[in-house]
């Protein structure tokens, strides 16, 4: 099912499909398919697909989640609710899913292994999908020792592999791990994390691998700032084939400053920064401005890349800068995003 396009300010066109429902329903599911969600039938369609982090409130104020979201609208095919990103608490990425998915929006729920056992998180994948959640992204999740609750009992029951093949397991074989039937079988876009940037480097393509084989159908990276080690790392995955298996998002965000940069780098495990992207916000007149030129310059060359299907924004505190980013790139082409304000 193609989209059909409604004009709208001027040039742009609103991403609408033939079938499309009411605001907080999902899609019919089309052949080949897995989830009745945007985001899958973005990427399917060869669109070149753009995704977001929302920052989740310390508050149980709804409003707080919808403000949020409204800054994305527009400019994102699908919203990512972490799930205690850092080991630190805020709104669940399950509370902030059930808010937004009854508005219309197209969530990618990630759900980490750290603070669930296999029961809990079979549970929560029946609910989010019964709320009309489409996309799901599988994380082992950062340590307690990491986060502002070192004294918490992280439980580890599974891995992102594991909890890969149990999700996969429940939607296409209609049954818990245990073995017991599923009588309607959640119907999900499976997701993981991608780290192409930390060594050792030449078994990240292999990682990937398993992850594709464990039932990951897309993956969203790592922050990018060196296009060299993304293009080594995408001409071993295609070479692989693996290209022709996932959808890769590239991982991309706004750095507010040197220090900033600095900082990141010395204390995020995972995250490269090379010295020349720090010299540049240096020798900046205005840095935070920098870093959002820097970002846009990451996601106009890594949408050349071949094998590459789209970006993941993560502009932590920084969310109103998303708009301008994808404006400047121009990723979207002249299609709009479907949001709930349209």
């Amino acid at each position: 099912m193609v989209a059909r396009s409604e004009k709208k300010n001027g040039d742009q066109r609103i991403m609408i499909f033939d079938d499309e429902p009411l605001a907080g329903e999902n899609l019919p599911i089309l052949p080949g398919h897995d989830s009745p969600g945007r985001f899958e039938r973005i990427l399917r369609a060869g669109h070149f697909a753009v995704t977001a982090e929302i920052a989740p409130p310390d508050s149980a104020d709804p409003h707080e989640v919808y403000q949020r979201a409204a800054l994305f609208d527009g400019y994102v095919d699908a919203i990512n609710a972490t799930d205690g990103s850092g080991a630190n608490c805020h709104m669940s990425s399950v509370g902030m899913c059930a808010l937004l998915t009854r508005r219309g929006y197209s969530m990618i729920m990630q759900i980490s292994c750290r603070d669930r056992n296999r029961i809990a998180m079979q549970g929560d994948v029946l609910g989010a999908s019964a709320m009309g959640v489409s996309n799901i992204l599988c994380l082992t999740g950062d340590g307690v020792q990491s986060g502002d609750h070192p004294q918490a009992k992280p439980v580890f029951d599974m891995d992102c592999m594991t909890s890969l093949q149990m999700i996969a397991g429940m939607r296409d074989g209609g049954h818990f791990m245990s073995g017991r039937k599923i009588s309607s079988p959640p119907q999900v876009f499976l997701g993981a994390a991608a780290n192409p940037f930390a060594p050792p480097l030449d078994y990240r393509p292999l990682r990937l691998a398993k992850k594709v084989a464990a039932g990951a159908q897309f993956v969203q990276t790592q922050y990018c700032f060196d296009i060299d080690r993304l293009k080594a790392y995408m001409s071993e995955v295609r070479d692989m084939g693996l290209d022709k298996k996932v959808f890769i998002l590239v991982g991309v965000g706004p750095l507010a400053s040197a220090k900033s940069a600095e900082w990141i780098r010395n204390n995020v495990a995972g995250v490269h920064i090379p010295d020349e992207i720090i010299k540049r916000l240096a020798g900046a007149k205005d840095q935070r401005q920098e870093g959002v030129n820097i970002c846009i310059d990451m996601v106009n060359q890594a949408k050349e890349i071949e094998g590459v299907s789209g970006a993941h924004i993560m502009a932590y505190r920084q969310e109103e800068r998303i708009a301008e980013i994808v404006e400047k790139t121009k990723v979207l082409g002249d299609r709009t995003p479907w949001h709930p304000n349209r």
